[in-house]
């Protein structure tokens, strides 16, 4: 191998584009983990609201959404430190999968939440 081809700065635009691209590749990952907008709209309720919470909370699994954006966001914040992303919009890009990452979060606490509260409530309802 030539000393040419082991350039210091050539190698780290080559890292830089490898970071980009899985940065890239993780973030359109999580993107494509995303519940489509059917799976949280049309339920298949099973005959009762505790049914359709369950499925709810079923179509707003996060973790392989979760996994991506962290692993987008350590490649990122490495690019980052390595002034690697100058000028980059993969900031944003991130940004924005990890607001929607903490909607679906809260989403899914929320329908669980109320799935674990509604048998209790029933109990405590008269039968008519």
């Amino acid at each position: 191998m030539s000393q040419s081809s082991l350039d210091d700065d050539e190698l780290f635009g080559e890292a830089a584009e490898e970071m980009r691209a899985d940065v890239e590749g993780h973030i359109e990952a999580a993107r494509d983990a995303l519940p489509d907008d059917d799976a949280l709209w049309e339920v298949d309720d099973g005959g009762n609201t505790l049914g359709v919470l369950n499925t709810l909370k079923t179509a707003l699994n996060t973790e392989e959404v979760a996994s991506h954006v962290r692993d987008a966001k350590k490649a990122f914040v490495i690019g980052q430190r390595a002034d690697a992303f100058d000028g980059d919009d993969l900031a944003d890009d991130l940004a924005a999968i990890e607001d929607v990452l903490a909607d679906l979060e809260a989403a899914s606490e929320h329908a669980g939440a109320l799935a674990e509260t509604l048998p209790e409530l029933r109990g405590a309802l008269p039968d008519e």
